[in-house]
């Protein structure tokens, strides 16, 4: 028989646009007070958790899991995980953490995202014919760009295709800002530098829109999310643990999927498909919703295909409001999920997509342990 798995606890820090507050902090230095604060609000002792699981897209590779697990004050055992799914890793890194308790090997592990687009490596490539350098800052398919456009490019041709309007995008991104900034995220941020609020919600307005600048198309930068460094996990546990905790919340399904590559703005159409399908839950039934934005238009497409609700969407806001840590984006997804269920009863869904046509979803549910 399948074992059940639960979130107990959900924690991020604050999401601070790069170069900003959290600018000197590596990816561990992010996620240990974390990851100690969750520790510590769940009453779970460092020598109960069996594993972390880490996500990061854009750092210098090294198993960031290892130092983190140990910066946390965890056993030296938990050698850590980490996982490179690029945007999607949050979200895939909980789904991970929860299959292996599902399989009755582990029965607590922490797991979610930590990203510092502040103090990420700039890369060198070469040129061996010509001998020519080229410096970029994060990770690309190299000899693959015919099929892993720019998401820039990608997101303003598919907005242009669906009659996405700027104008749509800039009332999609005032909303974001203005559900943010009546957001009280006390409960689930935890202060590091005295920082304990995401500082780069603002009350946007349609003169500030008009006055950002275009990026590609109809995109303009009031309508895409920036990069940020943050930081946010959750506790993850079996069902024998989760009946000591009340507030726990089920962990229904996951999905991993990919699709198109040059079209990573239409997956999560495909993630939210696939894990509808596999747990027969219907669109009515879902009280919480929570959709990566990335884009404004990212956001809509997903909205419109659907038919959402638009008040069930990112009832706290979206990444608009917050910024884009990459590795960290999909556990903020599930962290800001958890705290939205326990104001209500139902089922819970948070999706993202990725570059490489990638697509990530989770649904989450106020079922209590038996």
């Amino acid at each position: 028989m399948k074992n059940n798995a639960y979130i107990i606890a959900a924690k991020r820090s604050a999401v601070i646009p790069k170069g900003g507050a959290f600018k000197t902090l590596n990816i561990h230095e992010l996620a240990a007070p974390v990851i100690k604060a969750l520790l510590k609000e769940a009453n779970v002792p460092t020598t109960s958790v069996n594993e972390l699981i880490l996500s990061n897209a854009v750092g210098g590779g090294g198993n960031p899991a290892r130092p983190t697990a140990l910066a946390s004050g965890l056993p030296e055992h938990i050698g850590g995980l980490t996982i490179d799914r690029q945007c999607t890793g949050g979200l895939d890194a909980i789904w991970l953490a929860a299959q292996l308790v599902m399989s009755g090997s582990h029965n607590t592990i922490i797991a979610g995202g930590s990203e510092s687009a502040s103090c990420r490596p700039i890369r060198m490539a070469i040129n061996h014919n010509t001998g020519e350098k080229i410096a970029y800052d994060r990770p690309i398919f190299t000899g693959l760009k015919d099929r892993d456009p720019d998401m820039i490019d990608s997101v303003a041709e598919i907005a242009a295709s669906s009659g996405i309007s700027k104008e749509l995008q800039e009332a999609w991104a005032i909303n974001s800002h203005k559900k943010a900034s009546n957001t009280n995220f006390k409960s689930e941020i935890v202060n590091i530098n005295n920082q304990n609020k995401d500082t780069f919600t603002r009350k946007l307005n349609k003169k500030i829109c008009d006055r950002a600048p275009i990026l590609k198309g109809n995109i303009s930068s009031a309508t895409t999310a920036v990069d940020s460094d943050a930081a946010a996990f959750c506790i993850v546990v079996s069902e024998k643990v989760a009946k000591n905790f009340p507030n726990a919340i089920k962990i229904v399904q996951g999905v991993s999927s990919a699709g198109v590559p040059d079209a990573p703005a239409l997956a999560t159409i495909n993630s939210i498909n696939k894990i509808l399908e596999i747990t027969k839950i219907t669109i009515e039934s879902l009280k919480v919703v929570e959709i990566m934005e990335a884009y404004s238009a990212q956001a809509l497409i997903a909205k419109n295909e659907f038919k959402f609700h638009e008040q069930l969407i990112n009832r706290g806001g979206g990444a608009l409001a917050r910024g884009h840590p990459i590795g960290a984006s999909g556990a903020i997804l599930a962290v800001r999920l958890f705290h939205e269920l326990q104001k209500t009863d139902g089922n819970g869904l948070a999706t993202i997509a990725a570059a490489g046509g990638l697509g990530s979803a989770l649904i989450l549910s106020t079922v209590s342990p038996r």
